[in-house]
């Protein structure tokens, strides 16, 4: 296993200080290289990251690692269909055209402003997301959304009574032995850090998003803290799927292909999808927070990448196109 340059970027992002620190899995195959690079935090004190097992604010990997994998449970077991009006399960909502296919592609066209959002309480806020509009761009653009994955955790309460994130745990987690992973991080010391805000303090095995912090069990967007061994196991799973409950192994393999009604605006089942240089398949998700996960399928070749970028304050941009840069080397390494 080389990925020489791929390595060399993060050792800059980290000693740039862009980032307080970065911990990383490389995997090729059967090979696993695991490193850890910097602090845990900054403030109030530094600290280093002194192993590869802290706990991490995975932000919206929430979204392919729990929420996605749930709704293509329920579509097997025959208790939705991915092409549903979500009019079926969302009586509230107005706009019957729009799909749980259209959700779990950001095709959903869905778009609005909410006045004071992140003042609002829970019920509050699931009632002015279903008072949001669609635009003319559903199912010819790729508008990435929240709302969309909130929708869909909304759905798999209406159908089985369970909110989202008790689902994720029992149907996700669980099964593939994701001990670490939990959206209430018992032990807080064991989590790094993200933002230092003005009204919540230091945020460390709190949630960073402020729609999940509201949500909290009934978000399906954001929420979900982890660490390198357990994503390990779930990226080893989609590399190489087995019948282990949680869905098929030729669903998983659906999730390396556009799943947009036109079948080609570069969206799999809640994953971006494309090919690399040399035309090779390949998916990948972010997370507000500075998480990342990319998966080459042909190859058996993924990597994990898990920093606290907005710490101590976001946005920071700077990460973003050195993020760019980082995946591009390990899509090209």
């Amino acid at each position: 296993m080389k990925f020489t340059h791929t390595l060399a970027l993060i050792n800059d992002l980290v000693e740039n200080k862009i980032v307080p620190g970065v911990t990383y899995a490389l995997i090729n195959g059967t090979e696993l290289k695991t490193g850890v690079v910097g602090d845990k935090q900054w403030l109030p004190e530094t600290k280093p990251l002194l192993d590869d097992n802290q706990i991490y604010d995975l932000a919206s990997l929430t979204k392919v690692i729990g929420t996605v994998p749930v709704i293509l449970q329920l579509a097997e077991q025959g208790r939705l269909n991915v092409d549903d009006s979500i009019s079926l399960y969302l009586p509230d909502w107005k706009y019957p055209l729009v799909t749980i296919r259209n959700l779990l592609t950001h095709t959903s066209g869905i778009d609005g402003y909410i006045k004071n959002r992140n003042q609002l309480n829970h019920d509050d806020l699931i009632k002015a997301l279903l008072n949001l509009h669609i635009s003319d761009d559903i199912n010819r653009k790729m508008n990435y959304s929240d709302t969309n994955f909130i929708f869909l955790g909304l759905i798999a309460k209406k159908i089985t009574g369970t909110p989202i994130q008790r689902l994720i745990e029992e149907r996700v987690l669980r099964p593939l032995g994701m001990l670490n992973s939990s959206f209430n991080p018992l032990d807080k010391n064991k989590c790094v850090p993200t933002e230092v805000t003005t009204n919540r303090g230091m945020l460390q095995g709190v949630v960073d998003d402020p729609k999940a912090n509201i949500l909290k069990y009934d978000c399906g967007s954001a929420g979900l803290f982890s660490s390198l061994s357990d994503l390990i196991k779930y990226v080893n799973w989609l590399i190489d799927p087995k019948n282990n409950g949680i869905i098929s192994p030729n669903l998983v393999d659906e999730l390396f292909e556009d799943q947009t009604v036109s079948g080609n605006l570069g969206r799999s089942f809640g994953w971006a999808i494309g090919k690399n240089k040399r035309g090779e398949t390949y998916i990948w998700q972010g997370g507000y927070t500075g998480t990342f996960i990319v998966i080459k399928p042909k190859t058996k070749q993924a990597f994990i990448f898990l920093s606290n970028r907005i710490h101590p304050k976001a946005p920071n941009e700077k990460y973003m196109q050195c993020r760019k840069n980082i995946i591009d080397s390990f899509l090209n390494d």
